[in-house]
Parts: structure tokens; sequence; C-alpha cells
């Protein structure tokens, strides 16, 4: 099978940039396997999982259904913590996933130290992996602990610089709703609850603690979700600022006490 045979294929099942994902898997299989791959491409299961790894930021990471796929937006989260961090920060991830969030902010400001934190075992020894694919192991510990609950009190009150997160925030009945690909995502990384604001709720209500006396929470949020966010902020103190996404849409939120 050609690449341009693949490429008819893949546009023909509605995959888009047929054409560049046909060279992408031309380049990591051959015979059997890349058919394979064709074939499960065409059933519209993730490009990201057929290759095992995807670049995010500056980094490579390991990637499979254990973990939401890092995309290009959640950069701006990964960007603005890089700028916003202070000197020697010890920062929190929480709903690690990947890792993606909390590995290419210490591999870009190696000054900084981490925790981790996820629910799931089996994405946390994802997140450890890719840590030390990327260099960044000895600066990172990971946590298995439910978010949407109290911190658990080893981690000591006013200990932390930052807490950033990409939580789940999307409304539960809008996730069926999404395109195939995503429903080959964990669901417990997408679904925020009723107005998709459940995880917002819980860090601002629980896990501010942590936080020393100046310290600052970075979000990734969803489009339409800048308002919500700057309501749920003042009434715990919290000033918001709003950062767009590449396609003008809301998506990052710090505050600020």
């Amino acid at each position: 099978m050609t690449q341009q045979e693949i490429a008819t294929k893949l546009k023909a099942a509605g995959i888009e940039n047929a054409a560049w994902e046909a060279r992408l898997l031309c380049e990591h299989f051959s015979g059997e396997s890349l058919a394979k791959a064709v074939k499960r491409r065409v059933e519209h299961y993730p490009l990201q999982y057929i290759l095992g790894e995807w670049y995010f930021y500056r980094e490579c990471y390991e990637v499979s259904e254990d973990c939401l796929i890092p995309r290009s937006d959640t950069e701006i989260l990964v960007d603005t913590a890089i700028k916003l961090l202070p000197r020697n920060a010890r920062f929190l991830d929480l709903c690690t996933g990947s890792g993606c969030v909390a590995i290419s902010t210490l591999a870009n400001r190696t000054d900084t130290t981490a925790t981790g934190i996820d629910l799931f075992q089996k994405t946390l020894a994802l997140a450890e992996r890719n840590a030390g694919k990327n260099g960044v192991s000895t600066r990172i510990d990971f946590l298995c602990h439910d978010v949407l609950t109290p911190p658990p009190a080893t981690l000591g009150k006013g200990q932390f610089d930052a807490i950033l997160s990409n939580p789940p925030y999307i409304k539960n009945d809008i996730v069926p709703t999404l395109q195939r690909e995503v429903g080959f995502e964990p669901t417990a990384a997408l679904m925020g609850g009723f107005d998709g604001l459940d995880f917002y709720r819980a860090i601002l209500e629980q896990w501010c603690v942590l936080l020393k006396p100046q310290g600052i929470l970075i979000f990734e949020i969803g489009y339409d979700q800048g308002k919500d966010l700057g309501d749920l902020a003042a009434a715990h103190g919290f000033s918001s600022t709003v950062k767009k996404d590449f396609g003008g849409n809301d998506r990052v939120v710090i505050l600020q006490k």
C-alpha cells in the first residue's frame, strides 16, 4: 500500500489532514503493521495512540488510552507557567495525566520542582516514564489521589508557589457528542460534572491551603468558561486574568490574590 493509497483511504473515511497522517503512518510502520495501523485509523482510532507517542511543547511523550492526548492549546498553560513561576518554584500539577504540563514546565524551567497528582496508577506510571524520557525525574514526584477530595496531609500547608491544572472540564452531557476519536480517550479525563466546573470548585475550596501566601493558580478552561471561573475565583478572594488560545477562545485563567 503506497502513501498515496493510504491518504485516499483516510480521506474517504473523513480524516482531516489525510496526506500528512499517511506520511506519518508510513514513517512509523511497514508491511502488515502498516496495514493494521491504517485500518485502525480508518475506524477513527486516534493517530496519537496508534503512533504511541506525540510531541507537545518542546518534548516528546508516550501516550496511550491511560491518558488524555496532549493538545496544542494546552501549551498555552505551560508557556504561562514558565513565564510566571517565581525562581526556584515548587508547584503542583493536578490531574497530571501524561505529565505533559508538569514535565514541559520543568524541562524549560530547570530551577523548578513539582508534584504531579492523578487518580489512576496506570496513568501515573505513564507520567513517570515520560518524566524519565524527558530528563526531569529527579525534580518531580507523583502521588495517587482524587483531586475532588481534600489533599493528603503529607503535602503540607503553604508549601507550593503555584497550582497548575488541566482538569476535566467538559459538561457531562456534552462528552458523548464529541468527535469519534475522543471516544477512545479516558472519560474520567473529560467529564467535569453537570456544568463542567466540579474540579475547579474542588481545587479552590480544598487545595488552596497548599499555596504560599502569594501563590497562584493557572488553569486550562473551556472556551466558554472564562466568566464562570472569574466568578468562582472572586468568591474565593482571587482576581482572574484570562488568556486566549490560537483560535481566539478563552483557554487559560490565572488566579492571584
